[in-house]
């Protein structure tokens, strides 16, 4: 099976390389650049994810494959209309992981390592979870509705491929009939946000449009403040990759009762018991 991220890894860094060059050598008061722990992080946590994710992808071809094969549909694999089916498909799906990835602390826990950084560059595209194992259940309906495995797989990383570019502050914005149908830049930089008006927004991978028909579109306005409502003011990784499961053990452990456990767990990160102050809103509590 070809893995088209492991062969963009040389441009991933090439361009990463770049970027940074080019903040130093045409720095703007406007934009935050690099920071160089900041981006060592980031890279790290991109590393620690391939290499958990050589083995947990044999999980997710097994389980794909399962499913497929016994599904009573078999979509052809030559035919162009299967490709743009699954294009379309695979946003969906990405667009619903997404925003519960958001919207419930539990999944909160592993995504929000992605928005930790208190920068925004292409090394921030690189720092993901540790814990990738929730992502499963959200393209299992594509191998149900007869989408083969591998290319479930290769549209998957067709998806990162193209985020990773929109990691950047050096593109204004583009278009605007891109800037309507497309994820971009702007867009993502307000998804990165922790301004109380960006939270919980512009969850689209490649399209922006999912985000405009369910309502959680929003436009690039005032200044981004990247990074959580809380930062953890730390560039440890293991730290970087466990902090809000830690937290949540700890909520946890002070719960009264089952409910309050079920809350801690289901509800958005920012949720507390009604008797107990709640802190800021939080993109449930970042990005």
């Amino acid at each position: 099976m070809f893995d088209l991220i492991a062969h963009a890894i040389p441009v991933f860094v090439l361009c990463l390389a770049l970027e940074a060059i080019s903040f130093a050598v045409r720095p703007d008061d406007e934009k935050l650049g690099y920071r160089f722990d900041d981006a060592r992080t980031s890279v790290l946590m991109g590393l620690g994810n391939v290499v958990i994710n050589l083995g947990w992808k044999l999980v997710v071809v097994a389980v794909y494959a399962a499913v497929y094969l016994a599904s009573p549909l078999h979509l052809p694999t030559n035919n162009p209309l299967t490709w743009i089916a699954l294009f379309f498909a695979d946003e969906i799906a990405f667009y619903w992981y997404h925003r519960t990835h958001h919207t419930i602390r539990v999944l909160w826990a592993s995504h929000v390592v992605h928005h930790s950084s208190r920068f925004y560059n292409l090394s921030t595209a690189l720092r993901q979870p540790w814990t990738p194992f929730t992502a499963l259940p959200y393209w299992l309906p594509l191998a149900l509705l007869g989408f083969p495995p591998w290319m479930i797989l290769l549209q998957q990383s067709i998806s990162l491929l193209y985020q990773f570019f929109i990691h950047t502050e050096r593109v204004s914005t583009l278009w605007r009939p891109i800037e309507f149908v497309f994820n971009t830049p702007s867009h993502h930089r307000v998804h990165h946000g922790s301004n109380e008006q960006y939270l919980d927004t512009n969850y689209g991978g490649i399209l922006i449009v999912w985000d405009r028909i369910f309502g959680t579109f929003r436009p690039e306005r005032e200044k981004v403040r990247y990074g959580l409502t809380k930062n953890i003011d730390t560039f440890n990784p293991i730290q970087v990759a466990t902090h809000e499961f830690a937290a949540i053990l700890r909520d946890l452990h002070t719960a009264r009762g089952w409910r309050e456990r079920a809350g801690y767990l289901l509800r958005g990160p920012g949720w507390k018991p009604a008797d107990t102050p709640a802190p800021g809103p939080g993109l449930a509590e970042p990005a």
